[in-house]
């Protein structure tokens, strides 16, 4: 065994703890997870079935973990994971999977197989092995605090728009507010508008909230990629900012994979609970919408659907408050057929947005997507996670079909009633 296998061997058996065992133990091959998978649905090659996708991983455990699998390898009668190996799977872990979590809600032995997925790929990183996009996207996640390398001095010039658009005040490093709002690097680059959409909305409402200047971004790349000790830095980084602001909650932005890493990962990655609370900006809105603080003055009348993203609602349990949000503007509106928590993914979630070897099969698995849409005969799509917008607005654009991609927040503040008084 060369010494890089040796490594590559050593990194995984780091990763197998008692729920990895216990899932490889309890699954019976049913192939369930294959049709619950848009890369096999829309290719039909066995090699992206979800389990598969966990083959080396699976094949350490025996080898090293069980008895009929230690007696094979002794014998010779099994064949060692090599760095060849990972190299191969390399694609399978990174560019076919989005974390999505759909296997592992339709696993009949209610195995996870996402949290394989992920320990999977804490292993080829550490083993040497990740996609040269999504190395980059950490770097600069590290270096700058931005995945996309968005500088603060980006989101300043944002603000300073915001603040013409709207004639409100931005507020920046504001201690003592009651919110601190977090934001995606592609909110601050590409869909901007969210500020201004949530200045107009919080002071229609009378909410006290900041932005801060030590953590604005709230993807966590290092769950993406699979490096926990970078993924807790990042969390880190926010607990700071959050704690020197002394605010009460911190909001995550229209990004449904920032939402599960800060608010359901992060406290295990620090190995400390928050003393604050973590809600989605989803939550936010929903809960001025109870308390009556979200005035709407007029009604979209547009074919309407909403894509729920996958971290944001299959995982992060968020299925009826943007629904109830959309009911107050959508005079059109209807269901994909498979919706909630059966949704399909965009494609890009996971980190594979960020991988461009990945693209023309991301936009092939799209078709799934595309069927979905086609069914209904919609004008416009609405979702709540940028990455989801980003996903949606490139394969709509690949499959050439006219349909308009808006963000949730934002088009409640368009149909804000500013004429009320606020709360």
């Amino acid at each position: 065994m060369t010494a890089l296998a040796a490594k590559a061997i050593n990194a995984f058996l780091e990763q197998i703890d008692a729920p990895t065992a216990s899932f490889f133990t309890s699954c019976t091959h049913c192939g369930m997870c294959a049709d619950a998978c848009l890369f096999y649905t829309e290719t039909q090659d066995p090699k992206y079935t979800p389990i598969h996708k966990l083959l080396p991983l699976r094949r350490i455990w025996q080898q090293e973990y069980t008895f009929w699998g230690w007696l094979m390898k002794t014998l010779g009668l099994s064949r060692k994971v090599s760095d060849e190996d990972l190299s191969q799977w390399e694609e399978l872990v990174y560019d076919s999977c989005t974390l999505c979590g759909r296997c592992s809600l339709v696993c009949p032995m209610g195995n996870d197989i996402t949290y394989m997925i992920r320990k999977m790929r804490e292993g080829m990183v550490a083993a040497g092995h990740a996609p040269e996009g999504l190395k980059g996207a950490m770097v600069r996640a590290m270096e700058t605090g931005s995945p996309m390398g968005v500088t603060l001095q980006t989101l300043k010039a944002q603000i300073v728009h915001a603040e013409q658009e709207t004639g409100l005040k931005i507020p920046l490093d504001k201690s003592g507010a009651e919110f601190l709002m977090l934001l995606s690097s592609a909110e601050i680059a590409q869909f901007s508008e969210i500020i201004g959409a949530v200045a107009r909305i919080f002071h229609q409402a009378g909410v006290s909230w900041t932005l801060s200047s030590k953590a604005f971004e709230a993807t966590n790349t290092g769950i993406q990629i699979g490096a926990a000790d970078l993924a807790a830095e990042l969390v880190e980084r926010i607990i700071s900012a959050a704690e020197s602001l002394q605010v009460k909650t911190v909001i995550s932005p229209e990004c449904g994979h920032a939402y599960v890493a800060l608010r359901y990962e992060g406290p295990n990655l620090v190995g400390r609970p928050y003393p604050f609370k973590v809600m989605h900006i989803v939550e936010v809105l929903d809960q001025l919408r109870r308390e009556n603080r979200l005035p709407i003055k007029d009604r979209e009348t547009t074919r309407m659907t909403f894509h729920d993203p996958c971290q944001l609602v299959r995982r992060g349990g968020l299925e009826q408050p943007p629904r109830a949000l959309l009911a107050l503007v959508a005079d059109n509106y209807v269901e994909m057929r498979e919706h909630g928590i059966y949704n399909w993914c965009c494609g890009g979630g996971g980190g594979v947005s960020a991988n461009e070897r990945a693209t023309p099969l991301r936009l092939k698995v799209f078709s799934r997507k595309k069927q979905q849409v086609d069914a209904l005969g919609v004008t416009t799509i609405v979702t709540a996670c940028s990455n989801c917008r980003n996903m949606l607005e490139d394969g709509l654009e690949h499959y050439h079909m006219d349909i308009n991609v808006v963000g949730l927040t934002e088009t409640l503040a368009r149909h804000l009633d500013t004429t009320s008084t606020g709360a």
